[in-house]
């Protein structure tokens, strides 16, 4: 089916989900390479139908992978950052706390970068004021004028190291989505 794609990943990234397809034509090595549905690699007519298909998308390195495997088949994995896809999402969701706040009919996806202390939300990095206060710090912002709050204190037990929990009007949200498919941006 033309359009189809032969392999697909979503990739968590800081600023949201990336959804990377691969169509990959067997018979005449065509290569197609879609992230979020926009084209970022189009060769037609390739006479090397296995090997590594490299592209960046803003600061993040993609490579895909396509090896041969018995019976004229091919095999496709996604490496991000020189990390297996797995290995890559894994290492994402220690260093990426993600919500799902809801406020009205509208979700919103809120992201912090444990890393770089910054907060996206719906795929654009948010301004927030920071605060210590007596058991940690808050991060505070505004969804559309309700007001939100990212509290950080310690677990106080070793290896979990410091908790992280959104308040969204004085509740906590509790609904998480790191690997959410419905709010891909």
């Amino acid at each position: 089916m033309p359009n189809e794609p032969t392999a697909r990943w979503i990739v968590p990234l800081h600023d949201g989900n990336r959804v990377v397809e691969f169509e990959h034509g067997t018979a005449s090595g065509k290569r197609v390479v879609r992230v979020n549905g926009k084209t970022i690699i189009n060769r037609e007519w390739m006479f090397r139908l296995v090997g590594d298909e490299e592209f960046m998308y803003g600061d993040t390195k993609f490579t895909i992978r396509v090896d041969p495997i018995p019976g004229l088949k091919y095999s496709y994995s996604l490496w991000v950052n020189g990390k297996t896809f797995s290995k890559f999402v894994q290492t994402q969701s220690k260093i990426l706390e993600t919500w799902i706040a809801k406020i009205g009919d509208k979700k919103y996806k809120i992201i912090l970068d444990k890393n770089s202390l910054s907060v996206w939300m719906n795929g654009e990095e948010i301004e927030v004021e920071n605060q210590f206060v007596n058991d940690g710090a808050e991060m505070l912002f505004n969804i559309e004028g309700t007001p939100a709050v990212i509290r950080s204190y310690s677990s106080q037990q070793h290896g979990v190291g410091i908790k992280y929990i959104l308040y969204v009007n004085g509740s906590e949200v509790l609904e998480k989505g790191m690997l959410s498919d419905h709010l891909t941006q």
